[in-house]
């Protein structure tokens, strides 16, 4: 075969091999999206308030979280890399150490979600949504380390192409959410109506029942790597070296959903009604995010892989189709967001007042897709590359020093309320977006070697 052809061939292979893992990958996320989303919708159908303390308290939680979930992800390139190099020990180990970090890590994290209510006050929130958000916050404190687990699970099954038994997690773990939601929220099969406080109940018997029934569904392949612990699972120094480089990440995390989550706290100055329609918008550019964020994960595996065998043009192929399937997808939900704000918010709220406030905010979410699409999968290929800490400087400055001052800046200053918060948005994420991607180009252009925990990899 000519080189041309095997270039041609090459390139195919690359495209069918990252969509064939990133599909999986999106269902799974837009399956983790679709447990919140359950829950908010069905708080729309008891009050905007409810709906607004569940939102403001998910936010705020998460948040918090975020930090934990971030440094475990952070662990892609180890799983990968090893997977790449077919170093099965390198594997077995990092996945143990990667469990005791996050049930380690999810103790001051869970604490700092339950002790946080008492700053909501301070944080300029309606009087009417407070109280039910500090609630609902100190109910799902207790959710960290279950989540954090499954986090850590997911991730090294991920970097071994093994998605099914995610899949089925999600699904299963979905169903439970449902009926937990409908039963507690609304007082069904003789349970109590607890309305948000049933919702964070569901959500925190969720988020357990993720990493059990991930391990029971997953045992077959987790066995070689559980069974069999030892003192180097929790020796401290590769642990320490391993949470270096997903600390950043998890910085990072904090850094992009404190923007989002800052910026909803300035909507919500703006009364609960703008508030609850600034959270359906958010919500409806949050479940398509899911897409390029799988195509992100998908990224750092194969980024991951090609690093781990030697194979620095397998890199640059990567790269390049992973850019531009984040690209062309969001493109096409831009265009969505632009076309048909109206129907879209409805799908999520019922209040006409709510649908109106959502539909004039949803053409900006629209106008940041593509974007929001290109950093998110620049900042994957970067963390399958074990590049972390500067994407995450790079990541903090494109959002603080720019986003959010031109947020606060239009709608305050300018006066444009609830769109100049959004607007603001739009020029951070694009900012972000092409500074990434500068990375992305600088640190793949030179050759790339494999993340090292111990010496003895060396």
């Amino acid at each position: 075969m000519r080189s041309e052809e095997t270039a041609m061939l090459s390139w195919k292979d690359e495209t069918k091999s990252q969509i064939r893992l990133a599909l999986p990958v999106v269902v799974i996320q837009l399956g983790l999206m679709t447990m919140g989303v359950v829950d908010t919708v069905m708080m729309g159908y008891v009050s905007h308030v409810q709906f607004a303390a569940v939102g403001l308290g998910d936010a705020m939680g998460f948040l918090l979280l975020c930090f934990g979930m971030g440094t475990v992800v952070g662990f892609d390139a180890v799983f990968s890399q090893a997977f790449g190099a077919r170093d099965e020990d390198a594997f077995g180990v990092g996945l143990r150490r990667s469990i005791v970090f996050a049930l380690l890590i999810s103790v001051p994290i869970g604490a700092g979600i339950y002790y946080f209510p008492p700053l909501l006050p301070w944080l300029d929130q309606p009087a009417s949504v407070v109280p039910i958000a500090s609630d609902y916050m100190r109910t799902i404190a207790f959710s960290a380390p279950g989540f954090l687990v499954f986090i850590a699970l997911r991730h090294a099954l991920q970097a071994r192409t093994l998605l099914r038994p995610i899949v089925w997690t999600i699904v299963i773990a979905n169903v439970i959410n449902l009926v937990l939601d409908y039963a507690l929220i609304f007082g069904h099969f003789g349970l109590p109506r607890l309305e948000a406080h049933g919702s964070a109940l569901a959500t925190t018997a969720s988020r357990w029942l993720l990493a059990v029934i991930l391990l029971v569904v997953a045992w077959s392949e987790l066995k070689p790597y559980l069974t069999h612990w030892g003192e180097r699972a929790f020796a401290l120094r590769p642990i320490l070296r391993m949470a270096w480089l997903g600390a950043p990440v998890g910085l990072q995390f904090i850094g992009e959903m404190g923007a989002f989550t800052l910026v909803g706290l300035w909507a919500g100055t703006l009364g609960d009604l703008t508030l609850a329609g600034h959270q359906v918008a958010l919500k409806l550019a949050s479940i398509t995010f899911m897409v390029p964020l799988g195509i992100s994960i998908a990224a750092s595996v194969r980024v991951g892989h090609a690093i781990g065998r030697g194979d620095q043009a397998g890199v640059r192929r990567s790269v390049r189709v992973s850019l531009a399937l984040g690209a062309g997808t969001m493109a096409v939900f831009g265009g969505a967001f632009i076309a048909f704000p109206g129907p879209l918010a409805w799908l999520m709220n019922k209040d006409l007042e709510v649908i109106a406030i959502a539909a004039a905010l949803l053409p900006l979410a629209g106008a940041f897709q593509v974007f929001d699409g290109l950093q998110v999968v620049s900042v994957g290929i970067l963390r399958g590359t074990a590049d972390t800490l500067v994407p995450g400087v790079l990541q903090s400055l494109g959002f603080w020093a720019i986003g959010v001052p031109a947020s606060w800046y239009l709608a305050f200053e300018r006066g444009l309320g609830a769109e100049g918060l959004w607007w603001g948005l739009l020029i951070g994420l694009g900012s972000v977006a092409g500074i990434q991607v500068l990375r992305v180009f600088q640190r793949t252009s030179r050759e790339q070697v494999r993340f090292q925990v111990e010496e003895r990899q060396a």
